[in-house]
């Protein structure tokens, strides 16, 4: 958290281009979408931000039902893809590079084209040097409305750190001594690419607030205060209400608000902090009245579930392949390519024992394990490092079921936070095939060895 001088250096860095903290949203329902990935002023001083377009985050928006269809046209200088966070789509879409798809290099494109069979809130980024191209800005977020569900208003509230020095410089966005901890942390804290914006919402009850943790390391402890704030959804999937006291938001989670307000400004807190750190003030609009909460999945029985005990461990000795391993694609073709751009500077953890060999996507290890299509799974995730891990599977939607420590209601996730010394159970239906990946979402934990794939066949 910047303080003083050095947090006005960082609003007036960020402010002046945003005529308003409220995101673009585009309608991507049954259209053809085109996300060019390059760089663009985003009053960052001398170094450029890397955007989805010439707008930070863009928010794609369809219903339930619609398809989407978008175009990756990649301008960087360097090869990217698109990671759907959160969305079960099919394993070809899935924007994993080496494992379910070739990389998009400079000057291609590559058209992810997938119906997302669930409403809720999800988001996107790149799944390669992410620790990078992340934190320059590339992330947006995507909205799948229910076709009968109304708000008063819906708004998107984007948290991202930025890595910048008080010329707005980046720093690096990698370090070793974060990547062994808890995560390297930005200097300066945003809420939809502003510090400390003032939102104007359209009502005063039936808000519905979708909260995105797109940073790549910090954990943040949300609250709010000013209005009457209950948990409707999280990860985009809908939950039994509650009254939201706190909630440890982690790296690659969400979390959706229904908002009435008791007066004309609702603050947004982050209490992961010596003192409340004010992320947003929210302010009341005209229209009053509430609105129904989301209908909530019915409970899946596991008594029947494959049982296996995942291990975070920190690393001891890194795995090593003497060459790189091929990857068969979902549709039988073969990749046999090396390649160095994600690789990190060393290896620190281990997933079920095991940390990602060459500490890179091309060099794929065995499957922790592989399931037939429609097999009830519960993982025991045993957390034995002293640092917070928020453990993401891909294509899949897990069931919290029980934790040791953090005490939370049963509900429906795809990124699960794992205390130090935390023993959490979730389980989910394999009910996707693919190779799917599942890994720690502190994107620097990933990127050094707390990253593995299983497959459904």
């Amino acid at each position: 958290m910047l303080s003083g001088a050095g947090a006005l250096v960082g609003c007036t860095l960020l402010a002046p281009q945003r005529k308003s903290a409220r995101l673009d949203e585009i309608a991507a329902g049954n259209r053809d979408i085109v996300l060019t990935a390059q760089e663009h002023d985003f009053a960052l001083g001398s170094d450029k931000a890397w955007l989805y377009g010439e707008r930070p985050f863009a928010v794609l928006r369809l219903t339930k039902g619609e398809a989407l269809s978008v175009t990756l046209k990649n301008a960087l200088a360097e090869h990217s893809s698109i990671h759907w966070h959160g969305v079960r789509g099919p394993n070809a879409m899935d924007g994993v590079p080496y494992l379910t798809q070739l990389p998009v290099q400079p000057g291609e494109t590559f058209l992810y084209r997938l119906t997302p069979p669930d409403a809720g809130t999800f988001f996107f980024h790149p799944h390669c040097n992410t620790a990078a191209q992340l934190g320059r800005g590339l992330v947006g977020a995507l909205i799948v409305d229910e076709p009968d569900g109304h708000w008063n208003d819906d708004v998107v509230l984007m948290l991202k750190d930025w890595r910048l020095d008080d010329a707005g410089r980046f720093l690096p966005f990698f370090t070793e001594s974060g990547a062994s901890r808890a995560g390297t942390f930005g200097t300066l804290r945003t809420v939809n690419g502003v510090a400390e914006p003032v939102i104007d919402l359209r009502a005063q009850g039936g808000v519905r607030a979708r909260l995105i943790n797109a940073d790549p390391s910090r954990i943040a402890e949300i609250g709010v205060e000013g209005a009457r704030a209950r948990v409707i959804a999280i990860d985009g999937n809908p939950v039994a209400p509650f009254v939201l006291d706190t909630w440890k938001l982690g790296p690659g989670m969400r979390l959706d608000l229904a908002l009435d307000m008791t007066g004309d400004e609702a603050r947004l807190l982050d209490y992961f902090a010596a003192a409340p750190v004010l992320l947003a003030t929210l302010r009341a609009g005209s229209q009053s009245g509430t609105v129904a909460d989301p209908a909530v999945a019915a409970p899946v029985d596991f008594s029947d579930a494959w049982h296996h005990t995942l291990k975070l461990e920190a690393a001891v000795v890194a795995n090593v392949l003497p060459q790189p391993a091929p990857v068969v694609l979902p549709d039988g073709r073969r990749i046999e390519i090396a390649d160095s751009l994600c690789l990190a500077a060393g290896t620190f953890w281990t997933l079920d024992g095991q940390s990602w060999p060459g500490r890179d996507h091309a060099r794929l290890p065995p499957p922790l394990f592989s399931l037939p299509r429609g097999r009830k799974v519960v993982l025991e995730i045993e957390n034995d490092t002293s640092r917070a891990h928020p453990i993401h599977v891909h294509g899949h939607t897990l069931t919290m079921l029980s934790a040791n420590l953090l005490k939370r209601p049963v509900h429906r996730a795809d990124t699960v936070l794992v205390l130090p010394n935390e023993r959490v159970t979730v389980g989910f239906v394999a009910d996707n095939p693919g190779n799917w990946m599942i890994h720690c979402h502190v994107i620097e934990h990933q990127e050094t060895g707390m990253m593995g794939w299983f497959r459904v066949s």
